[in-house]
């Protein structure tokens, strides 16, 4: 009988002590301040797209959520852009890395998922269907417009300068105007470079 005593006090301490705990770390949780900058992006589904900006893409690649949710740099998928004239766009196989692992956290993005899954399996077949992202961005033919020469002066972060906050946008579409010479120019006029027509005319 006294062991059974013992027992059920060990028993109403270990629970009492567990509920302590557990009621701790849950205020923990609570007063421990957010990032300012780690938004959940919001949830779309792929054929929700038609209200959003910017042209459809073969699969809806959320931007908000790989660089903004998840903060996964920009040279990361462009890795060509400090050393190209060129952003490059990402391989299959540079977004394979992760998603060979990573299937999608709802229907929506693993129906994405799968798609890009498919790209990368029929690579090899000589009729399968190759990945073909809409261009956004484009220069005149006659405009030189050296990534890497940016980024090495303006830093990392400079790509939101042309394209906007990315990092926010579900579809991404074209923010600023990259064709206006005007946009160019008061860009360097800010920076105090040269601005003589060689320097993007060449």
């Amino acid at each position: 009988m006294r062991q059974l005593a013992v027992l059920g006090t060990f028993a109403v301490v270990a629970v009492g002590g567990g509920l302590l705990v557990a009621n701790r770390d849950s205020r923990a949780q609570q007063t421990t301040p957010s990032v300012p900058d780690s938004v959940a992006a919001i949830v779309i589904a792929a054929g929700d797209t038609s209200s959003l900006e910017g042209p459809r893409q073969p699969i809806f690649f959320r931007h908000d959520i790989h660089a903004g949710q998840f903060k996964i740099d920009c040279q990361y998928c462009h890795y060509s852009v400090s050393v190209s004239s060129e952003p490059g766009i990402p391989s299959v196989q540079t977004c394979m890395g992760c998603h060979q692992a990573i299937a999608g956290t709802d229907s929506s993005a693993r129906r994405e998922i799968r798609k890009l899954r498919t790209y990368w399996n029929n690579r090899e077949q000589p009729d399968s269907a190759k990945l073909e992202w809409t261009r956004i961005h484009t220069l005149a033919r006659h405009v030189r417009f050296p990534h890497s020469l940016h980024i090495k002066a303006m830093g990392p972060k400079a790509c939101g300068t042309c394209h906007g906050d990315v990092a926010r946008m579900a579809q991404v579409f074209e923010v600023n105007n990259v064709n206006n010479m005007g946009f160019c120019i008061s860009c360097h006029l800010q920076r105090n470079v040269p601005r003589d027509c060689s320097v993007c005319h060449y």
